[in-house]
């Protein structure tokens, strides 16, 4: 591919006038999610990834599909039950949404356990590392686990017999449940026929055999095994029949009437313990069970055939992560890096942003110069007041202990809590507390749209007057994710993006009409509207001969006008890159539409989490870094914002580093067919072009 800087002229699409609002056009979204899970997936079944992490990628997996099932498959599910209308590009209706990601989801989940048993296990048994099965116990490791069973398990379980006094029980979501065929009389003369065993979520799922009954130390069973095997002591003098673990996995969706509910948290509060039993979406079962016992499980839960998951294994696979814990293998691991500090000698980071700005590209370089930045605010005398968004940031992370040491010394310290972060609503409310006892102004920001937005504001006074200090980043201010994610983090400043971001708290704590904003773009006003008017501009440019360009990288894209306004720059002869990690509802090399479109998604040690966004602008080459995604919800119901990059020595490592070398990878990309399936890129002939590796060595070059 071309690079950035060098756009290629391509034709204009002279063709007769195409619908571009056709659903031909538009991709199923939560078919191409299921799409990027294949991605996620092949990665477990890659050679070149260390043995451990592929079982690591295949509990990802893994993780990711329960997600995908108690949000979007839940909510599908939930428009076929009120039998309403679904109003997407695609145009598919709700039933048909449903039959398909149904069909896909078994054929997904049948491969993740094809690649468990037939690659991954066998492969870690020759690297001595096992997960012993029941059937193959020796007398010594069967005794060994009669005796954990009744000291460690037994005293936990609660088995249900199911009779007139006690139905079947509520349960929990993903938990691990047996269900149990029962024969004989008991003590009160009661027939026993099926008892559900809830195991409690503080019970390990996979536990170590002693290595002197094992013959090694990497020997491990599953918890599920230990229960099965012993299950007849739970049941004293009746027959047991049948033993079948089985999941239900449930709506997790959570629903507040932000315009009703006086207080925000307290509704939050209120619906947190819903999402553990809420309405069931999808049944696993052991292929073990009977057809009599996954109808009765089907029935108790008002669930469909087509709910029904069997499986040949765990029926949660994502607990096998504990195993790529536990295992002290360095030889089956990426290897450990140091990330770069570019910032290493520079202990006084206001006097070096007053200097310069500087960019950060996480998680190659570290992410200490941000908390650094955030702990001198707090020690600063100088400093007057400090604002900051948070959506997610860890439930031990030293972002709030420097809030929380910078309200003791009796700074202004504003921060707006996001309760409503998807599966983190829990925890922001423990975070928003602990900062409210302590004196930090804490606001939910604007109901109705979430503050996901990524800036630090710090306000200090100097000879000349007060000046702001600002980090904007691509991602959240979790210490952990910033190893694990590549992100970008901007240190500036700059006056006018530290008035704009002044204005944006202003915005999110108290009420009045949006100023326009000097440099940033910003949802739900200007950040939608503009990315438009900028394609269209390329569109115009190509139109009248002149160099055109495209290049985008971001985690989603499904906003029917922004891909209108692509497939028009592309018929405009314009030539567009695409990097979108997850969902992608637009179709690449559409004869007429999208032949000047390319989609590429890069899956490999990272997950891939920057937005960069680059123009040719006439060969002025503007590049925008963002909190935001190309999704309706980003555009329209978040709070975000989009910052240019404009020192140029900082723009070209941009370029280089997220969008240049991420077009020429041929090792962990995936290109978009027309057909929207997705190819693995391969070398060939050619170099191999990795570029996680390439930013690796050349940020973290001590590594």
């Amino acid at each position: 591919m071309q690079t950035s800087q060098e756009p290629k002229t391509t034709k204009t699409t002279k063709t007769a006038k195409v619908d571009l609002d056709s659903p031909e056009f538009y991709l199923n979204r939560e078919l191409t999610l299921l799409d990027f899970n294949r991605r996620v997936l092949a990665q477990a079944q890659d050679p070149a990834t260390p043995l451990l992490e592929r079982l690591r990628f295949l509990t990802i997996c893994s993780s990711n599909l329960d997600e995908f099932f108690e949000v979007r498959y839940a909510g599908v599910k939930q428009l076929v039950v009120a039998d309403l209308p679904r109003l997407e590009a695609d145009g598919l209706s709700p039933r048909e949404v449903l039959d398909r990601v149904s069909a896909s989801a078994h054929q997904l989940v049948a491969q993740q356990y094809e690649i468990l048993n037939d690659e991954l296990l066998p492969a870690l048994e020759a690297e001595n590392i096992r997960l012993v099965r029941r059937t193959v116990w020796t007398a010594a490791q069967t005794n060994w686990a009669a005796t954990y069973f009744t000291d460690e398990i037994l005293p936990v379980l609660s088995p249900v017999a199911l009779d007139p006094g006690h139905p079947f029980p509520s349960i929990l979501n993903k938990s691990l449940n047996f269900i149990i065929g029962l024969d004989g009389t008991d003590a009160f003369g009661r027939e026993a026929s099926v008892a559900i065993v809830q195991v409690p979520r503080a019970l390990p799922r996979i536990i170590r055999m002693p290595a002197d009954i094992a013959g090694g130390p990497d020997n491990f069973v599953m918890l599920s095994s230990l229960i099965h095997a012993n299950i007849t002591d739970l049941f004293p003098g009746i027959t047991v029949s049948g033993c079948n673990q089985f999941r239900i996995t449930r709506n997790s969706d959570l629903w507040v009437d932000e315009e009703e509910s006086i207080d925000l948290m307290a509704a939050l509060k209120g619906e947190l313990p819903s999402r553990r039993y809420g309405d069931a979406v999808r049944l696993e079962v052991a292929d073990t069970s009977s057809d009599e016992t996954y109808h009765f499980l089907l029935s108790q839960e008002g669930l469909d055939p087509a709910d029904l998951f069997r499986v040949n294994g765990p029926v949660n696979l994502h607990r096998l992560m504990a195993l790529c814990d536990e295992v002290d293998r360095p030889d089956l691991r990426y290897a450990l890096f140091a990330p770069g500090n570019p910032l290493i000698d520079q202990h006084d980071l206001f006097e070096t942003l007053r200097e310069r700005d500087v960019l950060l590209h996480h998680p190659y370089e570290t992410f200490a110069p941000v908390v650094d930045l955030l702990q001198q605010a707090a020690d600063d005398p100088r400093v007057l007041a400090i604002k900051m968004t948070l959506y997610r940031t860890g439930s031990r992370s030293p972002i709030i202990d420097a809030l929380v040491a910078a309200a003791a010394a009796g700074k202004e310290v504003t921060v707006v809590v996001e309760l409503r972060a998807r599966f983190d609503e829990a925890a922001n409310i423990t975070l928003a507390t602990r900062l409210q006892e302590v004196g930090v102004n804490v606001v939910y920001g604007v109901l109705g749209f979430k503050a996901h937005a990524k800036l630090l504001l710090v306000v200090r006074r100097e000879e000349d007057g007060l000046r702001r200090y600002m980090h904007l980043g691509t991602g959240n201010y979790h210490t952990r994710n910033a190893r694990l994610y590549t992100d970008f983090s901007f240190m500036t400043s700059d006056p006018s993006i530290g008035r704009d971001v002044h204005e944006v708290f202003m915005q999110l704590t108290g009420v009045g009409k949006a100023k326009p904003l000097e440099k940033l773009l910003q949802s739900p006003f200007t950040l939608q509207p503009t990315l438009v008017k900028l394609i269209d501009q390329e569109a115009d440019a190509a139109r009248a001969g002149k160099p055109a360009r495209i290049l985008a990288r971001m985690n989603s894209l499904a906003d029917r006008k922004v891909i209108k306004a692509l497939y028009k720059a592309s018929r405009a002869g314009v030539q567009i890159d695409l990097i979108v990690r997850g969902v992608c509802c637009l179709r690449s090399g559409v004869p007429g539409v999208s032949e000047n479109i390319r989609v590429r998604s890069i899956v490999g040690r990272f997950l891939e989490h920057s937005r960069v966004f680059l123009f040719h602008g006439g060969g002025q080459n503007p590049v925008y870094l963002a909190s935001a995604d190309w999704m309706p919800r980003n555009f329209y119901r978040r709070v975000e914002v989009a910052f240019p990059v404009e020192n140029p020595a900082l723009s070209k490592r941009v370029i280089k580093e997220a969008l240049d070398w991420y077009t020429q990878d041929n090792v962990q990309a995936w290109e978009q067919q027309s057909d929207g399936s997705w190819a693995r890129c391969t070398p060939g002939s050619t170099r191999p072009f990795v570029t996680q590796q390439r930013l690796l060595a050349k940020l973290a070059p001590a590594s």
